[in-house]
């Protein structure tokens, strides 16, 4: 199958990288000054799993000449309204659109631009980014991308799409129940960002805090309520899970979202936060702690969208 990944940065650098160097037919799509970079030092990733330094095949927006198979999407969430009129040339009529964009916004957008039997359901599981180098670093040790009909059904296609994605290097797998895989990351990644953003510092760092266990226990509650009021409740082996992971004063796990507000980057507070805020409003759920993250977030990336502003100028 031929694959377009769009975007090079921590996950689709990582992902797509691995299906290059497993032969797989990949392609990026990139921006000019990205491209330059890949053209000069290649895509280098360093990883528990391996180093490799790989050249695969680069395209820019007005390169696209034909629909692919599959159109791998892993740009942040700000950039989603860009990333679709660079790849909208790549969708034909039998083309797969596969993205492992964060919360559940992402669909509706897609679905509306491309139709909805275009877009899968998808999950990524990695911790990964574009250190000061270029290079993708893998953080840690999982890796893992899931994908799935919006409905359920295994059909050809998705046969199709997990024949290419296994054995590529990472974990691969079909899902039949797909929206609440992806609800289930949201919950997960919605508290991790709550908490790491407004408390600044990691799980260990607020665990060991006065009152902190508790408030990453209510942080963990509001969202899954809000999950639970929209049609997906967590299972009670998930909300264990988690919150042994959120209260544990040895972890220095963070959150993607926390990393790119330590660097001073933009954050994707409006599609983690905002939109899971919203939907809880609708069915009258109180959420305190997730407000609070969300606005606290809010005024740091309009100072950043000011200071970008007064640099135009």
């Amino acid at each position: 199958m031929r694959i377009l990944v769009v975007g090079a940065g921590g996950v689709g650098g990582y992902f797509g990288g691995r299906l290059a160097q497993a032969g797989r037919d990949v392609t990026f799509l990139v921006r000019e000054r990205r491209a330059e970079e890949m053209k000069a030092h290649g895509l280098q990733i360093v990883s528990p799993y391996g180093d490799a330094t790989l050249h695969p095949k680069i395209a820019t927006a007005a390169q696209i000449a034909a629909p692919y198979d599959v159109i791998l999407l892993s740009v942040k969430s700000y950039s989603l309204a860009g990333a679709m009129n660079d790849f909208a040339a790549a969708v034909g009529p039998d083309t797969m659109i596969y993205p492992v964009l964060n919360g559940m916004r992402h669909m509706d957008l897609l679905a509306e631009r491309f139709g909805k039997q275009s877009v899968l359901g998808g999950v990524c599981m990695v911790a990964a980014e574009v250190d000061r180098d270029g290079r993708i670093r893998q953080l840690t040790n999982f890796q893992r991308l899931i994908y799935g009909e919006v409905d359920g059904r295994v059909t050809l296609r998705l046969q199709k799409l997990d024949e290419t994605l296994r054995d590529a290097g990472f974990d691969a797998a079909i899902s039949t129940d797909i929206l609440r895989d992806m609800w289930q990351k949201w919950v997960m990644l919605a508290t991790l960002g709550a908490l790491t953003c407004l408390l600044r510092g990691n799980i260990g760092q607020i665990a060991s805090a006065p009152g902190g266990a508790e408030l990453s226990r209510k942080a963990l509650a509001e969202c899954a309520a809000v999950a639970a009021a929209n049609g997906y409740p967590q299972s009670s082996a998930f909300l264990e899970d988690q919150t042994a992971k959120l209260t544990s004063r040895e972890s220095a796990l963070t959150s993607s979202m926390y990393r790119d507000l330590t660097k001073g980057a933009p954050v994707e507070a409006d599609t983690i936060l905002g939109d899971l805020l919203e939907r809880g409003r609708k069915h009258g759920v109180a959420t305190p702690l997730l407000a609070a993250a969300y606005v606290n977030l809010s005024i740091y990336q309009r100072g950043l969208d000011r200071a970008q502003s007064a640099v135009m100028k």
